[in-house]
């Protein structure tokens, strides 16, 4: 699994998908999914049709990551 820092998390886009999500938050893919099902996700999660999308800013609030520009990282 990738190692994500805080500068990587501000470069993301306004959503994610619910795999790269759950490896920010240091989530397998499997587990990501079951948790997705259940509701169970430490994040709020937008289905988009048949697939799941979250909200980037949603995981920085999560992970107490400052909503500082990238230059200033």
């Amino acid at each position: 699994m990738k190692e994500w820092t805080d500068a990587d998390i501000r470069r993301l886009p306004a959503v994610v998908d619910l795999v790269t999500a759950g490896e920010i938050l240091g989530i397998g893919r499997t587990q990501s999914y079951r948790l997705a099902k259940a509701g169970k996700f430490p994040v709020k999660i937008l289905r988009i049709g048949s697939r799941y999308k979250v909200p980037t800013s949603l995981i920085r609030r999560h992970l107490s990551v400052d909503e500082t520009s990238i230059e200033d990282a």
